[in-house]
């Protein structure tokens, strides 16, 4: 029997409720197993369409998949969609909701509200917004209906129909008029991160220190954004670490670091090294961006006394950071960014209409992925 499906019968394209449980407003009785945890450390939980009071359904349009959680699939099956699209179907399945049982991580949803159940504390929505969720879909009862025929498997935006419950604490935010769904959905995802940056640039800044900030991922989505973000809040350089070429090329020509360099953050020397020579010394702020395992000992390398690392990647080993830090005997503060900052969607689509260079970078890595 396949891990995914131990103690699950799977029936009508939802696992069945046997009973429910004293409605609460993070999803508590939507958990069927384990008891006592909240809904993303569960290993199932309730999709079934019926509302409970304060709940809220939402007709689905689109999933984006949390990045370590994609490649992770794409690798373990060598690049093929159709495998990829057949284990996150049995994921959804099995679990009630898109959490990858490697990686633990899920992604994000943009839909439609179909129903709004009695006492929802979502008092500002109302049935036909387009909403995009800012939790996390690790949390999110979820149900696919169309077997993701729509879907190749080949990139982390997947196109489907089904249907979600969200909760009285379920962040969302209504998809703006004047940016294509898929945009508005790359730039959703990963908002957390320039907010979160800007306000550790900025406690620098206020403490008469203007930093210098290492973006690890720096072409990527998170990695734009948060470049943007430390030059706004005042970092006095920053420098935008990718591993390849055409990456550079990238973020050189879109101009959103003072300093491209290129190494491969798995390298914990190579990588310190890098970072070191480009800014004659190691970064008051390293921010981690990047969808790969084992990069944790050369951010902390890469980050001087008394800094700072922000850990942006559902891909993070914290206990490997945790251990690292100690055996480096590394002064550093090392924060994990829980991708929700008060504000963080707004400051982020701000960063997008504002900044040529995120637009752009943007613009380029979806039509490269055939979004836009």
């Amino acid at each position: 029997m396949s891990p995914l499906r131990q103690g699950g019968l799977i029936k009508e394209g939802y696992i069945g409720v046997t009973t429910r449980h004293r409605v609460s407003p993070v999803g508590l009785h939507r958990v069927l197993e384990p008891s006592g945890v909240l809904p993303q450390a569960a290993w199932r939980l309730d999709a079934s369409p019926e509302l409970n009071s304060g709940e809220i359904r939402v007709r689905v349009s689109r999933l984006n998949l949390d990045a370590a959680s994609f490649r992770q699939l794409w690798d373990k099956h060598r690049g093929n969609g159709d495998s990829v699209r057949a284990e996150v179907l049995e994921i959804v399945a099995t679990r009630g909701k898109m959490h990858n049982p490697v990686t633990g991580s899920g992604g994000m949803l943009v839909g439609v509200v179909e129903e709004i159940g009695p006492e929802s504390a979502h008092h500002d929505l109302t049935v036909g917004d387009h909403i995009a969720t800012l939790v996390s879909l690790t949390l999110t009862p979820l149900v696919i209906e169309d077997g993701l025929r729509e879907w190749d498997g080949r990139s982390e935006q997947v196109p489907c129909d089904g249907h979600a419950i969200l909760f009285d604490r379920t962040i969302v935010a209504r998809l703006p008029l004047d940016l294509a769904g898929p945009l508005a959905m790359a730039v959703m995802d990963v908002c957390g991160a320039p907010a979160l940056t800007a306000r550790v640039v900025a406690r620098y800044v206020h403490q008469g220190h203007p930093p210098t900030v290492a973006v690890i991922g720096g072409a990527g989505k998170s990695g734009s954004l948060s470049l943007a973000a430390a030059r706004r809040a005042g970092a006095s350089r920053t420098v935008g670490v990718v591993p390849v070429d055409h990456e550079a090329e990238l973020l050189i020509r879109v101009g959103l670091a003072d300093i491209v360099t290129l190494a491969d953050a798995r390298d914990p020397v190579a990588l310190s090294d890098a970072i070191a020579s480009a800014l004659g010394a190691p970064a008051d702020i390293v921010v981690v961006c990047v969808d790969v395992p084992g990069c944790e000992h050369g951010a902390i390398l890469s980050t001087g006394d008394g800094g700072t690392v922000i850990f942006f990647s559902m891909s993070t080993s914290f206990a490997a950071a945790a251990l690292g830090a100690e055996g480096l005997a590394a002064d550093v503060t090392m924060l994990i960014g829980n991708g929700f900052t008060p504000g963080h969607a707004e400051m982020a689509f701000d960063l997008l209409r504002t900044e040529p260079g995120v637009e752009q970078l943007y613009h380029e890595r979806l039509v490269s992925d055939g979004h836009l």
